[in-house]
């Protein structure tokens, strides 16, 4: 069974659709699909705002274990719908849509971005905020900003350079390249590439893998590897031996080393 978050008994057969939708499978697979199909899911103000609310509520809700953030339609995110005026002014605005970026990026649970179709300016960066990206051959990265007349936004100057180092970062930047989703694997942009017909499946095998993993542990390697750019190797071995001697201590290593010994699959759902 499905549990569909953004649905409640008050709302009215006619009204909107949500800009965002939310489900949450009895597996604890939290599903975020933007939700504006005809506008090929381009951002506008209760776009941002209810993504961020779906996140704060993932965040609090301790049956979600993953998150698969994806697009309705034909499109992954097509970036900013400037065919809309920016509300309240562009400052808040944009520090509203680097709050849901950052919100990605802090989960303590792992992200997985599927993309189909474009993934456009912000919503290129929007995919690569997430742990992991996995692409259809139909993709397209956008990261159109220099022909726009536009700086960077979606932390693209922080998670580019980091994926496929700083030359081709400048590369991609200041020709406003469009990367298939094939260029994109073969650079390291993106985790992984597949046909579309193969992309579901596989995000699925993801999602349920980790949804059946150690949510603790998991959490602590995420905030590990993201902090991972900003630590001396020193710092690291600090925080390793901190964060690995409260692990011993923890239900989830007991039941790894227990399974082990037993010569089974962990039961992290247990602990």
């Amino acid at each position: 069974m499905t549990e569909i978050m953004n649905e409640s008994p008050e709302k009215s057969p006619d009204a909107a659709e949500p800009e965002v939708l939310v489900e949450v499978s009895d597996a604890g697979v939290a599903t975020v699909m933007l939700n504006r199909p005809k506008r090929k899911n381009g951002l506008n103000k209760a776009m941002v705002d209810q993504a961020i609310d779906a996140l704060e509520a993932i965040w609090a809700d301790d049956r979600c274990r993953v998150v698969v953030l994806t697009g309705a339609g034909t499109s992954f995110c097509s970036g900013m719908d400037l065919s809309e005026r920016i509300l309240p002014d562009e400052m808040t605005f944009m520090r509203r849509v680097g709050h849901l970026c950052s919100l990605i990026h802090d989960l303590p649970l792992p992200v997985i971005a599927k993309v189909r179709g474009g993934a456009v300016g912000y919503g290129a960066n929007l995919a690569l905020c997430a742990d992991l990206v996995v692409a259809g051959d139909s993709a397209t990265f956008g990261e159109i900003f220099a022909e726009r007349g536009l700086s960077i936004d979606g932390g693209g100057s922080w998670l580019v350079p980091r994926l496929v180092g700083l030359g081709r970062a400048k590369e991609i930047m200041f020709l406003a390249s469009r990367v298939s989703g094939p260029e994109a694997g073969e650079m390291g942009l993106v985790n992984r590439c597949v046909p579309d017909a193969e992309l579901d499946a596989l995000v699925d095998d993801w999602a349920g893998r980790l949804a059946d993993g150690p949510r603790r542990a998991l959490s602590v390697i995420k905030q590990q590897l993201n902090k991972s750019f900003e630590r001396s190797f020193a710092d690291a071995i600090e925080s390793e031996a901190v964060a690995q001697a409260l692990s011993f201590r923890s239900k989830e290593s007991r039941e790894g080393a227990k399974a082990f010994f037993e010569k089974r699959t962990p039961d992290f759902r247990s602990c």
